[in-house]
């Protein structure tokens, strides 16, 4: 985010982000649900800080909301403002922060439920303040309206003059902090351009953007994925490891200790179950095995517990944009008996993949006391990853 030179004014955006979206559905308040593999927050976040003109972002949260908003945004440069009871109260309260800050020249108002926002309605509403203390988006009324009282339709209204309002609505700074001010604490404001021309200003319509249409029920959530969402392509890996059991040694299997006479030897944990997973998902990556990325030359590797090599592997997925669909692993040993052991391995896997535990399978099977894992010489695994992937282009 560059600071905007245009003729030396200081902009600054107020994210207003404090509501619960009970309309929306869903555990999370809508601000913080997902589109595309991000928050929403983060969408209108985002939007802003990449227009040159925007100085900086103050984004206005409900109490005990921002360490939610903060593990969302990462390292964004968000100043984050505790709101009121009402929308009105919570802009206030923002305006009062920029103003204690450094200050601005001109604010942007932006709802949360408004994603995403285009630069050039940004671009707009700049060039009217030029000549205005206040701007708005706005989109012409296309349907039919009409009045009714319950079920029974009665006359329509004339839409000649209607308009849509989107946000983000534009002020020069100290008009609308003076207007918010001023405002009588006993009548109820939804908008803030009302606000702004009871204290006696005019505000100008620029044209807004269909792509602002706010987020408020369930269907618009789907259909803002549907319309956002990265293609994706399912990626499928297999991995396979052996290790020979030994005397002296621990047993380590699908990251949890397995009492046993015997262990695995190797030059790490030797966890064969871990290392046959680590093994899939790399293959599902198309990124080499797990010797490529762990040497057993390397003797910082002498030892070291497996689940390193796993989260490892989850950290790769996330660095292509990936996510894991289901892991499939297959334990091949005489013993000792899995099944005392399942619901463990499971909940451990998922521990270090963060996922949940349904989409992780473990089984096991013998060989019928055919060849090394028939004669309990050591014990295999294999596994199947299933990742998604973003679609190459």
């Amino acid at each position: 985010m560059r600071r905007a030179m245009t003729a030396n004014r200081r902009i600054v955006a107020l994210i207003v982000a404090a509501g619960q979206g009970s309309r929306a559905g869903g555990e999370a308040p809508k601000q913080f649900r997902m589109i595309a593999g991000k928050a929403v927050l983060a969408h209108a976040y985002d939007a802003l800080a990449k227009h040159d003109a925007i100085d900086a972002i103050h984004i206005v949260l409900s109490n005990g909301q921002e360490p939610t908003a903060r593990a969302l945004l990462g390292d964004r440069a968000a100043m984050f403002v505790t709101g009121a009871d009402s929308r009105r109260g919570s802009v206030w309260a923002g305006l009062e922060a920029i103003a204690a800050a450094d200050g601005a020249d001109i604010v942007l108002i932006h709802d949360a439920a408004r994603p995403f926002l285009p630069g050039v309605v940004i671009d707009r509403l700049l060039k009217a303040l030029d000549a205005a203390e206040g701007a708005i988006p706005a989109l012409p009324v296309a349907d039919t309206l009409v009045r009714g009282t319950g079920h029974v339709m009665h006359d329509g209204v004339d839409r000649a003059d209607l308009h849509r309002v989107q946000t983000p609505q534009a002020f020069r700074f100290d008009s609308i902090l003076a207007a918010h001010r001023g405002w009588d604490e006993g009548r109820e404001a939804t908008d803030d351009a009302q606000i702004l021309r009871a204290w006696g200003h005019d505000v100008i319509l620029v044209q807004g953007d269909e792509r602002l249409e706010k987020l408020t029920y369930p269907q618009d959530f789907d259909r803002a994925e549907a319309r956002h969402a990265t293609p994706r392509s399912t990626r499928v890996g297999m991995g396979y490891d052996v290790h020979r059991l030994a005397a002296n040694e621990e047993l380590w299997l699908a990251g949890i200790l397995v009492p046993h006479d015997r262990g695995l030897a190797g030059h790490s944990d030797a966890d064969v179950a871990i290392h046959a997973i680590v093994d899939a998902m790399l293959g599902a990556l198309a990124e080499g095995d797990i010797g490529s990325h762990f040497p057993p030359s390397d003797p910082q590797w002498r030892g070291a517990s497996s689940d390193r090599f796993l989260a490892y592997a989850r950290d790769r997925v996330a660095a292509r944009d990936g996510r894991i669909e289901h892991i499939d692993l297959t334990i091949i040993c005489e013993a000792p008996k899995i099944g005392p052991h399942r619901d463990a391995m499971r909940a451990r896997i998922a521990e270090i993949l963060s996922v949940s535990v349904d989409r992780v399978s473990v089984k096991a099977t013998t060989t019928e006391r055919l060849g090394f894992a028939g004669r309990r010489e050591g014990i295999a695994a294999q596994a199947v990853a299933t990742l998604s992937l973003p679609a190459l282009s």
